[in-house]
């Protein structure tokens, strides 16, 4: 009833027409910000910090909130319409979305996308009004040998799901953690595989590394190979969902959202790890035609799961920021900063000191996402006419916005060659059926991983026996193991059984 009483005050607050105004204008932003491909939510909160320094605090938080919302909900729309994902949370919509699109189920896409974002960040954001305390306290118990260990699941499942096989999965993601590796050592500060360039001793930005492997790549793929691909491909359909499509979606959308909040409530960080593992849940529970669309027509499961759980993953987010003052993410770092720029700490006292900002910022997740779904549905259709935008132009528009905002980032020109080294890069990928997705997981859980790793070993006193020491670590391991034993092992029965039968075929009378 405590928590009843003070959300009706937060809802109190939030709902006054300037903090509404603040809301909307957030909410509208970040569904532009998420619609261009290489400007993500924590580059627009970064950029607009000090435009609101005169405003109200709680008006603030309101208005990045609304952004940061609104940015994962626009970063959809690229993926499914131009395979060109505006954040890496949208890269698993890109591979079934896009395929949706050409073959004339943009809308549907769109849709269960919008949807499914409404559903999944709701759920997730009642979860945080409920039991954040409670959550944030079991995630504290987890160390790091719990955190690499989810990491190599993650590992895992995103090379033995992506790809025409797990050998390519694997080298993709190698190719990742490779990359993740080059500037500065964590815990030394000495400079490894910089080649002597100053400026790669901070690393590869990831944003370069995603713009480059999808909106590049797909631009001069598109350009080299695809030049005289019958225009139909990429047909108008039906902007609404059929009952097949709703009969689809919601099962998907319940599982995303249940994968996604834990995610998000454990600072193991990223959307990465839920929106993979919701896709390869949907891809094994998928049967007859349904599996049969996944990689080919696209399947809209592969769709609505992924974004539910990248919605619960970012909602979620939220408990370990504010109880813990612990970001998960890039975005909610830049969040984290904000705050600090108003003088409050997040943390345990969080709730108590700032009692009604928190309260009005968690009503203004309820106002945000019914905005999101109003001003999403009704422009379905706007967005899929995007389609009818002709090729070249389109992909000229493309490439200046990646272009642009690769540059925006450092003002390098270096950057720039790099983008496009890796776009090349992916272009070879694509034609040699080189999954890209692995690229980008292990270029941002390598560091993560490599550092989780050499404190659980610390931890350990130089034993690597730690991770067997723990139950969380040994049952995430057991995890690992079945996913990369279970598929071979299928295999393998279901090729004895057509052997028994054949055998069996041959040995009966004629």
């Amino acid at each position: 009833m405590e928590i009843f009483n003070a959300l009706m005050q937060g809802f109190a607050t939030a709902i006054t027409p300037v903090n509404l105004l603040w809301a909307l204008v957030g909410c509208a932003l970040g569904t532009a910000v998420g619609v261009l491909p290489g400007i993500g939510p924590a580059v627009a909160v970064a950029m607009l910090l000090p435009i609101t320094a005169k405003v109200d605090v709680t008006a603030s938080m309101i208005f990045f909130a609304g952004i940061y919302y609104g940015a994962m909900y626009g970063g959809s729309t690229t993926s499914i319409l131009l395979n060109t994902p505006g954040e890496t949370a949208s890269m698993v919509t890109a591979m079934e979305g896009n395929k949706m699109a050409k073959s004339g189920r943009a809308g549907a896409a769109l849709a269960t996308s919008a949807i499914g974002s409404f559903v999944a960040g709701t759920v997730a954001t009642v979860i945080v009004t409920l039991f954040a305390p409670t959550v944030a306290e079991f995630a504290v118990k987890l160390g790091p040998p719990e955190y690499f260990m989810l990491m190599v699941l993650a590992f895992t499942t995103v090379s033995a799901v992506l790809g025409q096989s797990s050998l390519r999965g694997m080298t993709a993601l190698f190719l990742g953690l490779a990359l993740g590796c080059i500037g500065m050592d964590q815990i030394s500060g000495a400079a490894r595989y910089t080649a002597g360039q100053m400026e790669l001793l901070d690393g590869i930005d990831i944003v370069l590394v995603a713009v480059g492997l999808f909106a590049v790549a797909e631009v001069l793929y598109n350009a080299l190979y695809e030049g005289k691909v019958d225009e139909s491909q990429n047909k108008m359909g039906r902007v609404h969902m059929t009952a097949r499509d709703w009969r689809r979606s919601v099962p998907a959308w319940l599982r995303g959202t249940i994968i996604g909040t834990p995610f998000g409530c454990i600072p193991a960080g990223g959307t990465e790890i839920p929106t993979f593992l919701s896709y390869a849940a949907e891809k094994k529970l998928a049967k007859g035609k349904n599996k049969e669309e996944f990689g080919t027509t696209g399947a809209i499961e592969g769709v609505a799961g992924p974004e539910a759980a990248n919605n619960a993953t970012v909602t979620a987010a939220l408990i370990p920021l504010l109880t813990l003052g612990i970001p998960t993410s890039n975005t909610t770092a830049v969040l984290l900063g904000a705050f600090q720029n108003y003088g409050i700490n997040p943390g345990p006292q969080l709730f108590s000191s700032s009692a009604a900002l928190v309260w009005a910022l968690i009503a203004s997740l309820y106002i945000g996402n019914i905005m999101l779904l109003v001003l999403n549905l009704p422009m379905v259709g706007l967005w899929v006419k995007l389609l009818k935008i002709p090729r070249p132009q389109l992909y000229a528009g493309i490439l200046i916005f990646a272009t642009v905002g690769a540059y925006g980032m450092r003002q390098s020109t270096f950057d720039l060659f790099l983008l496009y080294f890796i776009g090349l890069l992916g272009v070879l990928m694509r034609r040699y059926d080189f999954p890209t997705a692995p690229v980008v997981v292990g270029m941002i859980l390598g560091p993560l991983a490599e550092a989780q790793m050499r404190n659980a070993v610390s931890i350990g006193e130089g034993s690597w026996l730690i991770f067997l020491q723990r139950p969380m670590s040994v049952t995430l391991l057991v995890i690992v193991l079945m996913v990369l034993a279970l598929p071979r092992l299928m295999a393998w029965l279901g090729r004895r059984r057509a052997l028994r039968g054949e055998t069996q075929d041959t040995l009966l009378p004629s």
